[in-house]
């Protein structure tokens, strides 16, 4: 009978987790995170990046990722139950800056990126990198 219930304790549990509200959004919702490139594109050879773009989380390294003006690079992510999961990038405007940004932090992210079509809307300009949580209204959260 011991081992029953130290079984059937920790599964009662799990299974009462899945129905709460948060769980759903923590082990199931799928976040889209996207960075446009809208540098200038004047200076640059054509044809050529402007833009060298790496992103990667502790878990996973989506490596360096070169975009010519007007690109758009996405990926997709979900919350683990600790509500840890965090996407860093460093973009690099060639021959010009550098910059390190949270792309997605889930306790930051989480609300307001399910706003529009649960996505996080990145554009990386010339003077920062900008953030809008509906594709319409943007805000300069990381300046150069």
């Amino acid at each position: 009978m011991g081992n029953l219930k130290n079984v059937a304790l920790p599964l009662m549990l799990a299974f009462s987790l899945l129905h709460l509200p948060f769980a759903e959004s923590v082990w199931f919702f799928n976040y889209h995170i996207h960075v446009r490139n809208d540098l200038p594109s004047h200076n640059s050879p054509p044809h050529q990046p402007n833009l060298l773009l790496h992103c990667k989380s502790k878990n996973k390294d989506i490596g360096d990722r070169p975009m010519r003006t007007g690109q758009d690079y996405t990926w997709d992510t979900k919350i683990n139950f600790f509500r840890t999961t965090l996407f860093f990038c460093n973009a690099r405007w060639v021959g010009h800056k550098n910059r390190i940004f949270d792309a997605f932090k889930a306790v930051r992210d989480e609300d307001r990126c399910s706003v529009y079509h649960s996505s996080c809307m990145w554009s990386v300009r010339a003077d920062g990198i900008y953030f809008s949580r509906d594709n319409a209204t943007w805000f300069n959260e990381y300046p150069w």
